[in-house]
C-alpha cells in the first residue's frame, strides 16, 4: 500500500509540474523544492474544508473532485462565489495572502483528492525563488481577473446571458457541478435555471 501511496503521489506531482509549467517554467532547483512542499489531502463529500471564521493556511491542488468558495451570513443564506477542480489550484486565497481569518467557506461537494502545501512553506520558497513567486503571482492575477469578470455579468447580463456565458467558459460545468450550485453562483432562481437548461441550446 505505501508503494502505492508513493505511486499515486507522484503521479499528482507530475500534473502539478505540467499545470506549473504552463504558468512559469521553473528551473530543476525551484521545481525540487515547489514539489517538496506538497503533501496528499483527502476530503470528503460535503466536507468544509476551511470554515468561515478561520485562517487559510493552505494552498490546494485539485487532483479529483469538485469544490466550491462559498459566503454564508447570520440568516443561512449562500452565495457560491468560485467552483474548483481538477487541474486547478484551490482554497481561500484572499484569507491565505493576507494571514487573516476568511470570510468564506471552501467546501468539497463531492469526495476530492489534493496535493496541499502550507502556506508558511509557499511564503519561504516565493521569498527564495522568483519562479515560484510568478507562478503565484499569476495565479492570483488570474483569480482576480476572473472575479471582476463575474461581477460585470451579474450586474449586466440577462439569466440567460449568464448561463451562456458560463458554458462558454466552463462547457463541461454542467455534467460536474451539482445543478442547485450552479444556479446559486449565477445568482438564478433554480427552477429557472432548470427552464434555461432545456431551452438553451448547448
Amino acid at each position: 500500500m505505501t508503494g502505492n501511496r508513493q505511486q499515486k503521489t507522484e503521479n499528482s506531482l507530475i500534473q502539478l509540474k505540467f499545470l506549473s509549467d504552463k504558468i512559469h517554467k521553473l528551473n530543476q532547483e525551484e521545481w525540487d523544492s515547489f514539489s517538496a512542499i506538497w503533501t496528499p489531502f483527502t476530503a470528503r463529500r460535503k466536507e468544509v474544508i476551511t470554515r468561515s471564521g478561520e485562517r487559510e493556511r493552505y494552498l490546494y491542488f485539485v487532483i479529483d473532485g469538485v469544490q466550491r468558495v462559498f459566503f454564508q451570513d447570520e440568516y443561512g443564506r449562500e452565495a457560491t462565489l468560485v467552483f474548483t477542480y481538477a487541474p486547478s489550484f484551490g482554497g481561500v486565497l484572499d484569507s491565505m495572502l493576507t494571514e487573516q481569518i476568511s470570510n468564506y467557506n471552501y467546501e468539497a461537494l463531492s469526495r476530492s483528492e489534493f496535493l496541499r502545501a502550507s502556506f508558511s512553506d509557499l511564503k519561504d520558497l516565493m521569498f527564495r525563488y522568483q519562479g515560484v513567486r510568478s507562478i503565484i503571482m499569476a495565479g492570483v492575477s488570474g483569480a482576480l481577473a476572473g472575479v471582476l469578470e463575474r461581477l460585470a455579468e451579474l450586474q449586466c447580463f440577462s439569466s440567460e446571458e449568464k448561463f451562456k456565458k458560463l458554458l462558454s467558459r466552463s462547457p463541461h460545468i454542467l455534467n460536474i457541478v451539482p445543478h442547485k450550485y450552479l444556479a446559486n453562483y449565477l445568482g438564478i432562481d433554480p427552477t429557472n435555471f432548470s427552464k434555461l437548461i432545456n431551452r438553451v441550446i448547448i
